[in-house]
């Protein structure tokens, strides 16, 4: 896997692919692009590098929670096939939102990462007060000997292509959508741990998720899905849901909890990749566990027939 590193600690000198590039979407690979395909000749030779800040600026600015589409490390494991060599996260503070676009150029960009080549999008900006532009970033770049591309939006319809559209997508539980969008199966993991035990009395044991809290998670509900067990290549039709559990305890938080189809495995200690497929149905109150224990049959045959309609759990290739 490539390499998580701090400015400190990058290969250098660079080219970079400077951005958030949450999800790594179509429009976020035409970035990339620019960094990978034909490098100058360098001695020693150019790092293809993407550089993005963490915590989010809006965290440290304004204290908005900015949920993931991709935590750094699963972008590790995305970015290596795209001819990425490693992923530098530049800490964002406030004394580093307080440079100028010039000394942010120059500090954190030339003089730390040893940038040759800068690819951004159109809608970069950078410096105190986002004051920075493409242009500006273009102007400083040249005085100091930075190679600068900016490629632009990438459309799809009347919208373009971005991490809050693949968002908008998740929250409506449009899973397709937001698949069609990233152009890869949108998927989430955790340890297991141990709950109350409730499903397995009746008759549905579950593995319950501690999913990084980080982590975008889509709408509520009940979904069809598929189930990785880490260091396992094959995929197990699974039922999941999602969101708290108003007829067994409605006052409990909000849980993730798997149940594996026809399969009987002990997860202790396990930890699972989860990739929804279709959402189900949402979440309601039955008048009974009874009733509760009948639509989760129903939902776990739905389950299977849309698992099978994709090829089957065997078709499926591991998580990326």
């Amino acid at each position: 896997m490539i390499p998580l590193h701090d400015p400190e600690h990058a290969l250098r000198p660079t080219a970079i692919a400077l951005g958030s590039f949450d999800g790594l979407h179509r429009g976020h690979r035409r970035v990339i692009n620019a960094v990978t395909e034909v490098l100058p000749v360098a001695q020693p030779p150019l790092v293809p590098t993407v550089v993005s800040f963490w915590p989010h600026p809006r965290e440290v600015l304004h204290g908005e929670t900015r949920l993931r589409l991709d935590l750094p490390e699963e972008k590790l494991e995305l970015l290596q096939p795209l001819g990425i060599q490693q992923l530098v996260l530049v800490p964002f503070t406030r004394a580093l939102s307080a440079l100028t676009p010039e000394r942010f150029v120059q500090e954190v960009l030339a003089e730390r990462l040893q940038a040759r080549r800068i690819a951004v999008g159109t809608n970069f900006r950078f410096g105190v007060d986002r004051s920075g532009d493409v242009a500006d970033l273009a102007r400083i770049g040249a005085a100091l000997g930075i190679e600068v591309r900016v490629l632009p939006m990438l459309w799809d319809g009347p919208e373009r292509v971005s991490s809050s559209r693949i968002r908008r997508s998740l929250a409506a539980g449009d899973i397709d959508e937001a698949g069609r969008l990233l152009e890869r199966p949108y998927r989430f993991s955790g340890p297991v741990v141990r709950g109350r035990g409730l499903g397995r009395q009746l008759g549905w044991p579950t593995a319950n998720l501690a999913v990084d809290g980080r982590k975008f998670l889509p709408m509520e509900g009940v979904y069809a899905a598929l189930a990785w067990r880490d260091g396992e290549d094959g995929a197990i039709a699974a039922v999941m849901n999602l969101g708290p559990q108003p007829t067994v305890d409605p006052l409990a938080p909000s849980a993730v909890e798997v149940h594996l189809l026809e399969r009987n495995l002990d997860l202790a200690g396990s930890r699972l990749t989860v990739e929804p497929l279709r959402l189900l149905r949402r979440q309601q109150a039955f008048g009974s566990l009874e009733a509760l224990s009948r639509q989760i049959r129903r939902d776990a045959d739905q389950a299977l027939q849309e698992c099978d309609s994709r090829g089957g759990p065997s078709s499926q290739p591991p998580p990326a």
